[in-house]
């Protein structure tokens, strides 16, 4: 008897401990604790401690109050000019209402699902408006702050406060982006060869220009060429008709020498010529340069 009710006391300071246990709960920092008592929330615990709730009635909600990311995976948005883009997120939030949290999402999981959707169709709604011209320059950062401002107001009445709403990566599809390569490349060539033919014809334009002067100069050049051979006879001649005029016989038998150089450098081996030739006058009688 007394054995039993020892074992009976023993499980009655038992289960006292662990009533007095369950009656305690700690509240990390960065976290808020709603209190729900019978599956009603009843009070919002912000400071972080050991903390007291009624054990078996009251439950513990631990809600992490920190900046906190979300990195939905990519998706195709359609843009106003009928661009296809890839386009990743991320979002930064935070719970700032664990009451509305709790009554509206109840899990954190539900809030990511919830908020994904959230930035999703704000993604695809402002995106629609645009081209993809303004996605590269200024007025992306005006769309960026509309997306965010939209999924920070309809994320409010959930408990959750949006911070930041940026596009981590916008890129067009493959099949797209291959389509546009080639026609890029279809251009660059087609772009090439208008190049090439411009410049064989400035090559041929170059050419005939050349040639065109070429011919100019070469006439030119003959020209000059007859003109200082025409100049150059006559002052020859000039000074022949001189020498000529002081010294007659001599220039005879000068004459008579050029007249042998031409005709022996012209024949053969043998010259055949008559006793009596003009030819051979001066070598049977000399010059008569000196004589009476």
């Amino acid at each position: 008897m007394n054995k039993r009710l020892r074992n009976i006391a023993l499980l009655a300071g038992i289960g006292g401990l662990w009533l007095l246990s369950s009656a305690f709960y700690v509240l990390p920092e960065g976290q808020e604790a709603l209190v729900i008592r019978l599956g009603a929330p009843i009070d919002v615990d912000q400071q972080p401690g050991l903390k007291l709730k009624l054990p078996l009635v009251d439950l513990v909600q631990y809600y992490d109050t920190r900046l906190q990311t979300l990195a939905p995976p990519p998706e195709q948005v359609i843009l106003g000019d009928e661009k296809r883009l890839e386009v990743e997120t991320y979002t930064r939030y935070r719970i700032a209402n664990p009451l509305r949290f709790y009554q509206a999402l109840r899990t954190e999981e539900q809030a990511s699902a919830q908020l994904t959707q959230l930035v999703g169709s704000s993604l695809r709604r402002e995106l629609g408006k645009v081209m993809i011209h303004s996605l590269l320059s200024e007025d992306r950062t005006r769309v960026v702050a509309l997306i965010q401002h939209e999924v920070a107001v309809r994320a409010r009445p959930l408990g959750i406060e949006v911070t930041e709403v940026r596009l981590h990566r916008a890129d067009l599809p493959l099949e797209t982006s291959q389509a546009i390569y080639d026609r890029m490349k279809s251009a660059r060539q087609q772009e090439a060869k208008q190049l090439r033919a411009q410049g064989a014809q400035w090559a041929q334009q170059i050419q005939a220009k050349a040639d065109s002067e070429r011919t100019v100069i070469l006439s030119e050049a003959q020209r000059q060429n007859a003109i200082i051979r025409g100049e150059a006879d006559a002052e020859a001649n000039q000074i022949l008709a001189h020498a000529f005029g002081k010294d007659p016989k001599f220039y005879k038998f000068y004459r008579s020498l050029q007249t042998y150089r031409q005709s022996l450098a012209d024949s053969g081996a043998t010259l055949v010529l008559s006793p009596d030739s003009a030819l051979l006058h001066d070598f049977k009688n000399g010059p008569a340069i000196g004589k009476p």
